[in-house]
This record gives C-alpha cells, sequence and structure tokens, in this order.
C-alpha cells in the first residue's frame, strides 16, 4: 500500500483539478448556452420593431458623468445595411478589411483576415468591429470634450472630410479634417501597420482669438458579451492598465453589470475589453493623466463600455497641438502583442494574454512550444517535445521519486515483518516504521514532491493550449484538425463509420481512449493495493478519466497520453537501475486472471 501513496497523492490532485473543470467550465457552458437559446427565441417572438434613430444625443461632462455619446439609440439594421449609409473610408492591410465611418470617425467595421469561424478555410471571416445601430454593434471611437466657448467639437456625431478615393492601407495612412465654429480646424492622421495597431494622430489648430480649452476622451463600446460561456481560468471583459507606474486591473462583464468601476487616474497605461482570441484596446497619450472607468448602461441599447477622459488641454489663438492615441483590434498574437509593449513602451501591454496566476511558466512554455513550431511547423508535435523537455528538467526529482519507490519495495518484507510483530500497536508500529526509514535512508515522502511541483506545469501547459491563439485551429495529424478543441471523434458512432452523433454524454474520441490506456499501464507499474477501495479506485479510475477528459482540449489530451507513457519508460528505466523488479507484465496478468470461486 506504501508503494502506492504517492500515485494516489496524484490520482486526488488530478480528481480536484478534472472536478474543477467540470464545475467551473463544463456546468456554467451548459446553462449559458441555455440562456443563449432562450434569448434567441424571445428575440424570433419580437412582433414590433423599434424606429430606427440617430447615433446617440451629445452631452458635455466628465468621465464619472456623461462622455459625448453615451446614451445609444437601439439597433435595428443589418451589418450590410447600416455600413451602406454612410459615408466611409476603406481599410485594407495585410492583417484587416473593412472601413472607418467617417461619422464619428468610428472604427466600426473591421474583419480579421487570417482567422475564420471554423477550420474551414472557407468559412465566414471572424468579424471584429460592428456598427452601431446592429444589434452585434462594438466599436472604438476618439473625440473631445469643450466648454460652450469652444463650439461643437470631434464626438459621435461629427461628420469628417477625407479626400475622394483614400483607402487605409500599412504603406498609405488617411487624413480626415473637421473645422468648428470657433475657429478650431481637427486634422486627424490615421495610419496602421501590417498587423492591428492604428496609430489616430490629431493635430488642432486654434485658428480664433481666444484660447480653448478642450479634453480628448476615447471609447471602447460593445453591446452583447462573447457568445463563447465563461471560464474560471480566463478572463474576459473589462482591462488595463491605469497608470504606468500601477499592475493590471481586470473587471468581469457580471462585475461591471452590478455597478460600474471608475477607477483611479494615472497617466499612462491603456485600457480595452478582451474576449478569449480577441481584443479592443486605446493607448491614450502617456504624457496626460488620465480618468477612465468602466461601466454597463441600460439606457437605450444596453453595452459595455470602456473610457477615459484626458485633462483639459489649452491652444492658445494662432498655435497648434497634436494628440495621439493608439487603438489595438484584432488577435491576441503573442510575438505581436509582445513587440507592442517593446516599441511603443505600452506598460504590461503584454498581460493582454490572460498568462494566469502562473504567467512566470506559462508564458516561456509557449516560447518553448513556439521555438519548435516554428523548426517544425505542427503543434502538436511541438507538445510532444515540450513534454520530454519538462520530463528532463524534472528527471532529477523523478529520479528520487522512484528510487524512493524502489527502495520501499526492497523494504516490503521487513515492514510485513514489522506488521505481523507488533499487530494493533499502532504506535509501536509507527515507530518501528520509522527507525526502519532511518536505518536504511528512505525519505517516505520524498515521492511527493515530483508530483506536487508539476501541478503548476499542467495547469501552464493547459493555459497555454486554451488562451493561446496560435493553438486555435492549429492541427495535429489525422482527424485532429484544431488542438484547442476536444477530440471530435466517438466511439458511440464507431468514430465516424456510423451517421448518427449520439448522445453528448457518451462523448469519447480515440485520444482520450489512448490516454485512459496509457494511465491503466501506468498504474499498473505497481501491484494492486490490498485495500478492497483503493483497489477499485485503482482499477476503474483511468476509466473515469477517459470520459471527463473527452472534453478537454486535444492539445492537453494529447499531452497527459504522451507524459504518461514517458513517464512509464522513466520509471522502468529509473527502477531497473535501483535493482528492482518490473512488474507491469505480472501486474497485468494478475488483474485480468479469474479469481477462484470462494466455497463454502
Amino acid at each position: 500500500m506504501k508503494n502506492n501513496r504517492n500515485y494516489f497523492i496524484a490520482i486526488g490532485l488530478s480528481v480536484v483539478i478534472v472536478l474543477a473543470w467540470q464545475f467551473l467550465y463544463m456546468n456554467p457552458r451548459i446553462e449559458a448556452q441555455r440562456r443563449a437559446e432562450q434569448a434567441r427565441q424571445a428575440a424570433q417572438e419580437q412582433s414590433q420593431p423599434v424606429k430606427p434613430q440617430d447615433g446617440s444625443t451629445p452631452a458635455a461632462g466628465t468621465v464619472s458623468g456623461a462622455l459625448p455619446g453615451t446614451t445609444q439609440a437601439n439597433a435595428t439594421l443589418n451589418r450590410e445595411e447600416s455600413i451602406a449609409k454612410t459615408p466611409r473610408v476603406a481599410i485594407d492591410t495585410p492583417a484587416l478589411t473593412g472601413s472607418i465611418n467617417l461619422t464619428g470617425a468610428r472604427f466600426d467595421d473591421l474583419k480579421l483576415k487570417g482567422y475564420h469561424e471554423t477550420v474551414d478555410d472557407t468559412s465566414p471571416l471572424i468579424t471584429l468591429f460592428n456598427p452601431a445601430d446592429t444589434k452585434d454593434g462594438y466599436f472604438a471611437e476618439l473625440g473631445y470634450i469643450g466648454g460652450s466657448d469652444v463650439g461643437s467639437v470631434p464626438g459621435p456625431t461629427t461628420v469628417w472630410t477625407a479626400a475622394e478615393g483614400q483607402t487605409l492601407t500599412d504603406k498609405s495612412p488617411v487624413t480626415l479634417q473637421y473645422t468648428n465654429e470657433s475657429g478650431l480646424t481637427f486634422n486627424r492622421k490615421i495610419s496602421i501597420d501590417e498587423h492591428y495597431m492604428f496609430t489616430i494622430e490629431d493635430t488642432i489648430a486654434n485658428t480664433g482669438t481666444a484660447a480653448r480649452a478642450l479634453s480628448s476622451y476615447g471609447r471602447i463600446t460593445r453591446y452583447n458579451k462573447p457568445t463563447t460561456p465563461s471560464v474560471y481560468v480566463l478572463h474576459e471583459g473589462f482591462l488595463g492598465v491605469i497608470g504606468a507606474d500601477n499592475g493590471l486591473t481586470e473587471d468581469k462583464y457580471s462585475s461591471v453589470e452590478k455597478e460600474s468601476i471608475s477607477n483611479p487616474k494615472g497617466t499612462g497605461g491603456w485600457l480595452g475589453i478582451t474576449d478569449k482570441y480577441w481584443a479592443a484596446a486605446i493607448v491614450p497619450p502617456q504624457s496626460l493623466a488620465f480618468e477612465s472607468r468602466f461601466s454597463h448602461f441600460t439606457d437605450g441599447q444596453p453595452r459595455f463600455q470602456a473610457d477615459f477622459k484626458n485633462d483639459a488641454l489649452t491652444i492658445e489663438p494662432g498655435q497648434n497641438s497634436t494628440v495621439k492615441n493608439l487603438v489595438f483590434a484584432g488577435a491576441k498574437e503573442v510575438p505581436v502583442v509582445d513587440e507592442y509593449r517593446a516599441t511603443y513602451s505600452i506598460p504590461l501591454f503584454d498581460r493582454l494574454i490572460d498568462w494566469g496566476w502562473f504567467w512566470f511558466l506559462t508564458k516561456p512554455m509557449f516560447q518553448l512550444m513556439d521555438f519548435f513550431f516554428r523548426h517544425i511547423g505542427n503543434f502538436g508535435v511541438a507538445i510532444l517535445l515540450t513534454t520530454i523537455c519538462v520530463k528532463l528538467l524534472f528527471f532529477p526529482l523523478a529520479s528520487k521519486q522512484y528510487a524512493s519507490m524502489a527502495n520501499m519495495k526492497r523494504m516490503q518484507p521487513k515492514m510485513e515483518e514489522l506488521k505481523a510483530k507488533f499487530g494493533d500497536d499502532k504506535m509501536a508500529l509507527q515507530k518501528a516504521m520509522m527507525e526502519l526509514y532511518k536505518t536504511e535512508k528512505i525519505n517516505p515522502i520524498a515521492g511527493c514532491w515530483p508530483v506536487v511541483l508539476q501541478i503548476p506545469v499542467f495547469f501552464a501547459l493547459y493555459k497555454v493550449i486554451y488562451v493561446t491563439i496560435e493553438m486555435r485551429h492549429a492541427p495535429f495529424f489525422g482527424w485532429i484538425q484544431d488542438l484547442s478543441a476536444p477530440d471530435p471523434t466517438t466511439f458511440v458512432n464507431l468514430f465516424g463509420l456510423l451517421p448518427f452523433a449520439g448522445p453528448s454524454i457518451l462523448h469519447l474520441g480515440v485520444w482520450p481512449i489512448i490516454m485512459g490506456i496509457t494511465m491503466f499501464l501506468q498504474m499498473r507499474m505497481n501491484p494492486t493495493p490490498p485495500d478492497p477501495t483503493q483497489a477499485m479506485l485503482f482499477t476503474w479510475m483511468p476509466l473515469i478519466f477517459m470520459f471527463m477528459l473527452a472534453s478537454f482540449p486535444a492539445g492537453l489530451v494529447i499531452y497527459w497520453a504522451w507524459n504518461n507513457t514517458l513517464s512509464i519508460l522513466q520509471q522502468a528505466f529509473i527502477m531497473k537501475r535501483q535493482g528492482v523488479k518490473l512488474e507491469l507484465f505480472d501486474n497485468l496478468k494478475a488483474t485480468f486472471r479469474r479469481k477462484p470461486a470462494v466455497t463454502k
């Protein structure tokens, strides 16, 4: 029984992980899907559409009150109708396609060229931004707030002018212009790189006779939460760094729905809204202090909003001033996000990707996997090679673990003698055991540390597979075309040979079965415990895990199966070196040997 202590510790911890997955991910996911279906049916039953209205009602104020355009009319148009009704400047870069709405100079039409909705390359492109008068409105906007003496300033209803035929590309910026009745001229130069970062540079010229003070603002507004259910291990919602010396601020949609969050004023940083794979963020001028908030509005169109307002800027007559903002809108690709942090000196911008509590493990693990991928071209193989590296890293600890197990096996006859000698005197037996451990230089808990230390590594690998966009739709071999999704095969329909799907509760793919087999073999490296309860657990645990892990990302199941295989080889090597007989085949025979009938 002592020989199996470490393995039962691993099993217990694994059960905790799997149960947490079930209750914190799968159950919320099923409930969210149910609510989404109910909402869809309710929307279909509505018979009276709301009359289309103009986008918003301008109102001056501070970020703690109302920004221009915070009252949003109800959305009624489809996407194509909305885009067609306003003048626009086209966007066409290697990564993005869409347009800028000249009403408000909004970024409200954006699709990602490199990403499709499914693994099929003919499926629609991922749509990130949608106009404000559609049901899935999601957009970014930059404007100004000024007093009554300043006159009308750029806001959500401002119509900018642009030269005919302009197209925003990564090599050709565009220029927009607006002049108000008080002599302020706004020239907005918009440029973009080959990825997802827009640079918006406003040059404000005061051609009037009096000084003018105005504040710049920015907001990212979206109407709906992500369609994928919320998961405990992944942050989706509001985030940012409010002040260059501060840490990362994260707030979930549910928290902001209860109460809007006003952040302390800061200088430097960024703010935005993130999904699992996509994000939109604004980087205000890093030298100007700004107020910010994360809000949920229910007046007009219900919506979520991350916004900021800079301190007022005064422009003297005959002078001009420049305000520069950055807008990120796109996929959270690790090297791209890291490059933005370094190039633009944006504090903690790499944390736009949710690396988790063990980020100091998660990010290096991704970098190692990405290194293998760039040389091999297959993330599945990269997972296998990374697992080997992790095994080599933990080899000294594993050697101590299996050496301890080998010593415990050698001491088994002496332990049985002590049990026979002391019988039910547990105190005396415990004392004698400790003396035996001391004499033979055995540490009975030495084998536990490798198990405990590998748990953060397991979580780190899970985070890499689950949250990084590089794993999305990344193929392995054969039927695994998306390492971030569960194995699509199932034994119910003979892995696709029969023309039906079968109940989801019985969904069990090939790789979970392989994982279960390797787990079964690894457990049989040690004899079945004599205790009936432990023996039952020993027998049924692989089968239970096969079904539980069927809903895990295929990449993680492949890792687990491969890790089990390496552990079998590693244990066999170390125990043979320790001079201990390998009992795998004997234990397998004992498992399947028919027990003799009990005679009465």
